[in-house]
């Protein structure tokens, strides 16, 4: 039993010392900078007013906070559950939605806030990006709005999810500039 565990430590330190491919990766992943919890809540806390502010007449509701994750050789990763057009509550206890009319209105309502939407995510994004000083300049940033929708609605046509991402330099790079910035970001919507 004691030669089993001599042989295993024995082998565990000529491996560190080889500098083995798992052992020298980690190594290697610890001496980047690392992009901890508390930087991503900073990110988030930038998100959420850039996002539900952006509709000053009618703001968008996000449902949450927006959540952030860091992934390691990959990037930061941004959700939040969005709901472009709300109905007051009154409405909905004492009379719901219900008619064709009223329903192709609220849909066309959605249709008409998507393009605003879009460009409220490419300003967060760059913003969060900007506030990631951590995040390495070739890591991802990526921000998904899962748009909410009521069980009564047409969805017809309306992503369910609109998945916005580039790196952190590109948004750096283009951050003041909206042509320039749409063009970095890669849209993905379904």
């Amino acid at each position: 039993m004691k030669r089993t565990i001599l042989h295993c430590l024995v082998l565990l330190f000529l491996l560190l010392a080889s500098g083995s491919a798992p052992f020298s990766k980690m190594a290697a992943a610890g001496d980047a900078p690392r992009v901890t919890r508390p930087m991503l809540i900073e990110a988030e806390k930038v998100l959420d007013p850039r996002v539900s502010r952006s509709g000053t007449d009618n703001p968008f509701l996000l449902l949450g906070s927006t959540r952030g994750v860091y992934l390691e050789n990959y990037g930061a990763v941004f959700t939040a559950e969005i709901n472009l057009v709300s109905v007051p509550a009154a409405m909905m206890m004492f009379r719901p939605i219900s008619t064709k009319e009223e329903i192709s209105a609220h849909r066309q309502k959605k249709v008409a806030r998507l393009p605003e939407l879009r460009r409220a995510l490419r300003d967060a994004l760059a913003d969060a990006a900007a506030s990631l000083t951590a995040l390495p300049p070739d890591d991802q940033v990526v921000f998904v709005a899962i748009l909410a929708k009521y069980q009564w609605e047409d969805a017809t046509g309306l992503p369910l999810q609109i998945r916005m991402q580039a790196s952190k330099k590109q948004l750096l790079e283009q951050r003041k500039n909206d042509e320039g910035l749409a063009a970095v970001i890669r849209t993905v919507e379904d």
